[in-house]
């Protein structure tokens, strides 16, 4: 006989059914996780054994160790802190720059002093290069064929006329120079033509037409001196802007277009370019006046700083850095020359204003 008190034959009512049925018909307690189940079951099988008159069961459950508690993590520097401060870098090899500027300031005053003639000779070689520089990245990057020859010659001899006629021969050899452009572009199909000369006109009036001012700076009786005030407040003006920018410099220029530029650094060129300008025109240039270099001054920091800013359009429009790698630690011929070619009629114009063009 089956006496287990889960068996199915009839029990009599009665306090023995109570005493016996009574305590095992009680409802479980429904509890929603795994663990209260199992102790609903252990406790139910423990009734039913002592029902039975046998010991409570008791199911051995392993004993649990402790999970072992994780390394402490690597100490870590509180949100707020901010990493140490890093010495500001140039972006070039200061060391190639200084070098080849030097030098290039000793083949600048050497022809300019020695024979007049020398130094046109170099603002040509360095118009020349300028073109190949700006044509080749022009093809490179937005497939422009500016027509390289034309360019060239007609750039030489832009700088010649300008030396030898003055601003009309300047003028003269300029609309020589665009029709030549105009000319030698039919030769080719007439796919882009108007892209293509369009930019070898653009290409002449930057470079070789605004270089053509430095050789009319050259023809007058101190025209050497002429063209160091030129070169020297150019020089002095970016070197301002870059050393007050580089250790002032908070609030940005023109961030979409050149990002370094600060307004600081703009003021630091103009008080340099300023200073610099009164200096020139006191101990360099006949019969001029410190008044006049302070005006002078500033509107060579005006004029470097938008001719820099223009040039950085230009390779920002391309997708380059440099327009060259000709000058280490200065990139090419043109990245030289950008704020130069800009600043040369304004110089050319303020100084016939106020000591003439003699």
């Amino acid at each position: 006989m089956n006496d287990s008190p889960w068996a199915t034959e009839p029990v009599p009512a009665g306090p023995a059914y109570d005493a016996l049925v009574g305590p095992h018909t009680r409802p479980m307690p429904i509890v929603p996780d795994a663990a209260g189940r199992d102790f609903d079951d252990r406790e139910a099988r423990d009734r039913g054994a002592a029902a039975d008159g046998g010991p409570p069961f008791r199911a051995e459950t392993p004993t649990q160790e402790p999970m072992p508690s994780p390394p402490p993590p690597p100490s870590q520097a509180p949100q707020d802190a901010s990493p140490p401060p890093q010495k500001k870098r140039a972006g070039r090899d200061l060391r190639a720059a200084i070098g080849v500027g030097v030098g290039l300031g000793a083949v600048i005053f050497a022809s300019l002093f020695i024979v007049k003639a020398v130094f046109v000779g170099v603002i040509v070689v360095a118009v020349v290069v300028g073109l190949w520089e700006l044509t080749s990245r022009l093809q490179e990057k937005k497939g422009i064929k500016a027509p390289l020859v034309p360019l060239a010659v007609g750039g030489a001899a832009m700088v010649i006329a300008g030396y030898v006629r003055g601003a009309e021969g300047a003028w003269v050899a300029m609309a020589l120079t665009a029709l030549a452009v105009l000319v030698w572009r039919m030769t080719e199909p007439p796919e882009d033509y108007l892209k293509d000369v369009t930019a070898g006109v653009f290409a002449a009036f930057y470079v070789p037409f605004l270089a053509t001012f430095v050789a009319m700076l050259l023809t007058a009786d101190d025209g050497p001196q002429r063209v160091v005030t030129f070169l020297l407040l150019t020089v002095v003006s970016d070197t301002g802007a870059y050393a007050v920018g580089w250790r002032f410099g908070k609030h940005k220029l023109a961030p979409r277009i050149s990002p370094g530029k600060t307004r600081e650094g703009l003021l630091g060129a103009v008080a340099f370019a300023m200073a610099a300008g009164a200096l020139c025109m006191e101990f360099l240039i006949d019969g001029g006046a410190w008044w006049q270099g302070l005006l002078l001054g500033l509107a060579v920091a005006v004029s470097a700083t938008l001719g820099d800013l223009g040039e950085s359009m230009i390779k920002r429009d391309l997708g380059i850095k440099d327009m060259g790698t000709l000058l280490p630690g200065h990139g090419g011929i043109m990245d030289r020359l950008d704020s130069l070619l800009p600043t040369a009629p304004v110089v050319w114009l303020l100084l016939a204003v106020f000591v003439g063009t003699g």
